[in-house]
């Protein structure tokens, strides 16, 4: 929450007629205005003060005026130039707190944002937020740089992320979340508090790193996953069948082949992902 320290800073909704922003459907852009909600986003991943951040899509700078009150340090990729001016004034504001990077955060790799553990925390933008989160569980590295993710999906995504199986959420996305971390839903945000208000509801998941199993390659969770779930309506005998060694690891682990992949465990993920060459 904002403390006296903190500088005195005109609302969100002023500084966007002031800039004469909009958002922008093509970057799926959709600006939450709510101080409030904003600090509550800002507070799922525990004390920040001190802490690097790295915030995708800042827009005007909402969220990242609640990053920044927390104490954090912001590094905030944007690709849209017309909120550059926006977010120069919010740097003044905090000084030598926020750095704002222009550019694409989809051809960015984190170490080029980040010399160091960071968290990253994001209403992201609805076209690139799957991508980025696959970009970001990925990788044989462990843990990653990132210590936790908060990251805001369209709901539908979101359950995706944190569902179980035999769920007709529960896919591909559940189960690179979970293998080794532990994906929650943090928090439900409804349409009414964006601007404007999309056409679907929205959901904060929080992503914390686990310790990763012996023995299992990220590149085979991968591939295994994209198999399985890129047919899931067929049996695994059927959608495994291109991945080398899966039939014979069905057997050594006791899998029924004439399973399909949403019945199958993260955990059973891992013991198949652990036989395979």
């Amino acid at each position: 929450m904002a403390s006296s320290a903190d500088p005195a800073l005109p609302p969100i909704r002023e500084v966007i007629a002031r800039h004469g922003l909009s958002a922008s459907k093509a970057l799926g852009q959709n600006f939450l205005l709510d101080e409030q909600l904003l600090d509550r986003i800002a507070a799922i991943p525990g004390d920040l003060a001190d802490a690097h951040v790295i915030e995708i899509g800042p827009g005007p700078g909402g969220l990242t005026r609640a990053l920044l009150r927390t104490g954090a340090r912001v590094t905030a990729v944007e690709r849209d130039s017309r909120c550059l001016p926006a977010l120069a004034e919010l740097s003044d504001s905090f000084a030598g707190r926020l750095t704002v990077i222009e550019g694409d955060a989809t051809a960015l790799p984190l170490d080029q944002l980040s010399d160091g553990p960071c968290h990253i925390v994001a209403n992201l933008p609805y076209n690139v937020g799957t991508a980025l989160l696959v970009d970001w569980l990925s990788g044989e590295d462990w843990p990653p740089l990132w210590q936790t993710l908060t990251l805001m999906f369209q709901r539908e995504v979101a359950e995706r992320i944190v569902a179980q199986p035999n769920t007709g959420a529960y896919g591909r996305l559940a189960v690179l979340a979970q293998w080794r971390s532990t994906a929650k839903l943090a928090m439900k945000v409804h349409r009414s508090a964006f601007t404007p208000p999309p056409k679907v509801m929205s959901a904060v998941v929080h992503v914390i790193p686990d310790e990763a199993p012996n023995g299992v390659r990220s590149d085979i969770i991968q591939s295994l996953t994209a198999a399985a779930f890129g047919q899931r309506r067929k049996m695994l005998r059927q959608s495994l069948k291109s991945v080398p060694g899966a039939l014979e690891a069905l057997e050594v682990c006791d899998i029924n082949p004439m399973r399909r992949a949403e019945t199958l465990s993260v955990l059973d993920f891992v013991r198949l992902a652990r036989e395979l060459p």
